[in-house]
């Protein structure tokens, strides 16, 4: 049963930038956001915080997706899609949400990190082009390929 009803593979759209690349930006971001407050020296608690505990997040949500550079695969790949997504919009709230947002280096940060996030998310190529196409056109041939009921009985020639 698909994970969400109705919407196919398909929905999904294709962008330059290679899934194994998305996998190992989320490694090398998760670790940004745990090492960014420490060397900065973030003065908010909650900013050294949210980016702490988003880096953590984002480097599990990374290994648990079913996908190129994970150690575990049970995340579904839409799953990981739409948190990628949520992610981006909380990154960009965050100063907000958690009243950070007078403090100008964090603030840049976080809003920084959700516009690349979001921006490697839609550019992301989520699925290999190869497989659909040899697919389809397998069903192409298969519509046109003659069933075996039409196939004539053949005899051989009589010998004489």
């Amino acid at each position: 049963m698909p994970l969400f009803p109705g919407y196919r593979a398909v929905m999904v759209k294709q962008g330059p930038i290679p899934a194994f690349v998305h996998g190992l930006y989320e490694y090398i971001g998760g670790i940004a956001l745990i090492v960014l407050p420490l060397v900065l020296g973030y003065d908010s608690g909650s900013a050294t915080a949210v980016s702490i505990v988003l880096g953590v997040l984002v480097i599990f949500l990374t290994a648990t997706t079913s996908w190129t550079t994970s150690l575990v695969n049970s995340v579904p790949l839409p799953v990981h899609i739409l948190l990628d997504y949520a992610l981006a919009a909380i990154l960009i709230a965050s100063p907000f949400l958690f009243s950070f947002s007078d403090e100008s280096t964090p603030t840049a940060v976080f809003i920084a990190a959700g516009i690349i996030q979001l921006l490697v998310a839609i550019g992301t190529r989520y699925r290999k082009e190869d497989a659909p196409e040899a697919g389809r056109r397998r069903r192409r041939e298969a519509k046109r390929a003659v069933r075996d009921d039409e196939i004539p009985e053949f005899e051989p020639p009589p010998r004489s």
